[in-house]
């Protein structure tokens, strides 16, 4: 595996809750921070949240009250808990491995595949 795995997606109402998933190899995941991140439909991809290797975070504005970053570094795995979701959090959720800075500015090594989260009015 040199890709990490995002899971999770799914379709929700306003005001649920969610968590996302991802999954990475001990080459992609060790020793480096893991990013969110999400594309909605015709906009560009947004940094959603990060956390380091040694569980530092970091997060978009709109997710700070509503989002938080964890990970797991013997199960190699980062969530991505979401709550209060609102329609305009629709979008494909992407996560990713690098370095933590270039993920706060939303950059990174390795990109998983996409899950889609769809909030319903």
């Amino acid at each position: 595996q040199v890709e990490p795995v995002a899971s999770g997606g799914g379709v929700v109402q306003a005001g649920d809750s969610l968590t996302l998933s991802c999954a990475a190899s001990q080459e992609i995941f060790d020793g480096y921070a893991v990013g969110w991140f999400r594309q909605a439909p015709g906009k560009e991809r947004e940094f959603v949240a990060a956390i380091q290797w040694f569980g530092n975070t970091q997060y978009a504005d709109f997710a700070k009250d509503r989002f938080t970053i964890a990970r797991d570094n013997k199960k190699r795995r980062s969530d991505l808990n979401m709550n209060s979701l609102k329609p305009e959090d629709t979008a494909v959720y992407f996560c990713a491995s690098g370095p933590f800075t270039e993920i706060t500015r939303n950059s990174a090594n390795h990109w998983s595949q996409g899950t889609q989260v769809t909030v319903s009015p």
